[in-house]
């Protein structure tokens, strides 16, 4: 039986042919009924508008998983449709938040020339009541040098690609906000150590108290000049350490360790989130802390001295905290480790 070569080159070709195709059909992909569809789409999109991939970017931008290698959650989506919505409300609020600001800073100027510092009636004592303790001067200056240098460099990197750099340039602002990163980045985590002492040490006499509400009624005299008896912590104080403090300070915190550790796995929309509130919650505090820095220095004689020696005079006690000054002079007051401290200073 003889086979003759044509024949046998055709069984080859045959069995080549065959191989290939296996080889080609081991390769490729499944593909579904949905991704057949869509390369009609595409194919039909190509064919009316050459050059609109629509449906392709239609297919990215679903925020949908598609496969990936990449470790990270949130790794296999391309696009995420959300980053656009953060960063659309994110400049309308920064500008909201920096004209609210900057009203904060003029009311100020303008009640100071108005009003003027808020002084004693009466001639001072020279006889000395203990305010603060050492403790509670130190965790408070701490808190507050670490939350200003927040409030600043949050500023600084919030506004001042729009307030500075026309004013200064691009060299000195890259160096600016480069420092004002770093010191943000590195600070932040200090205030949320700072914090929960500081509320342990001061959350009790910020506690409201029956009286609290007729010093709101009358905002303390600041306006009428007369006399509001207050506690230790009088309402405003206690109002704006419930903001400040427990208020913006922790949620501060907590979006701020967010944003300063990705390596926690957090989803990019995660991080956005945190972005906004952390920008809002930085505004608030920033402006609850401008009144606070007027009050406790120029804007009230006296309340520096209460923080920076730790002794007040008795007039300036009786004036301003007589509930408090009551309490010492009866010896009710509680907190110091002892009776509270009297002493005396030449007038």
């Amino acid at each position: 039986m003889h086979v003759t070569i044509p024949r046998v080159a055709r069984v080859l070709l045959a069995a080549v042919g065959l191989a290939a195709a296996f080889a080609v059909a081991a390769q490729t992909p499944a593909v579904s009924p949905n991704e057949v569809e869509q390369a009609k789409a595409q194919v039909k999109q190509q064919q009316s508008q050459p050059l609109n991939n629509q449906p392709v970017w239609k297919e990215i931008r679903s925020g949908e998983p598609q496969s990936t290698t990449l470790p990270k959650r949130s790794g296999e989506i391309l696009i995420q449709p959300e980053g656009q919505t953060w960063r659309a409300a994110r400049v309308p609020l920064a500008t909201v938040g920096g004209f609210l600001f900057a009203l904060t800073l003029i009311t100020i100027a303008v009640f100071y020339v108005v009003r003027g510092p808020i002084k004693l009636h009466g001639a001072a004592t020279g006889r000395m009541i203990e305010r603060f303790t050492l403790v509670e001067r130190a965790v408070h200056w701490s808190v507050a040098i670490t939350f200003t240098a927040l409030a600043v460099t949050g500023l600084i990197l919030t506004f001042g690609k729009t307030v500075l750099l026309p004013l200064i340039g691009y060299t000195l602002f890259s160096w600016l906000a480069t420092l004002a990163k770093v010191l943000h980045n590195f600070v932040g985590p200090l205030l949320v150590i700072l914090l929960p002492i500081m509320i342990v040490l001061f959350i009790r006499e910020n506690l409201f108290r029956a009286g609290d509400w007729a010093w709101m009624k009358k905002l303390g005299g600041m306006f009428s000049g007369k006399h509001v008896p207050a506690g230790k912590a009088n309402a405003g104080q206690k109002v704006l350490f419930w903001l400040m403090v427990m208020g913006a300070g922790i949620t501060l915190s907590v979006t701020g360790l967010i944003l300063d550790f990705p390596n926690f796995n957090q989803t990019r929309q995660t991080m956005q989130v945190a972005n906004i509130v952390h920008m809002i919650a930085g505004l608030i505090g920033t402006i609850l802390l401008t009144g606070h820095i007027y009050l406790g220095t120029i804007g009230m004689r006296g309340a520096l001295d209460a923080m920076r020696t730790g002794y007040v005079d008795e007039t300036w006690a009786k004036e301003h905290h007589e509930y408090w000054y009551n309490d010492v002079k009866a010896g009710k007051v509680e907190g110091e480790g002892a009776a509270p401290v009297m002493a005396q200073r030449a007038v």
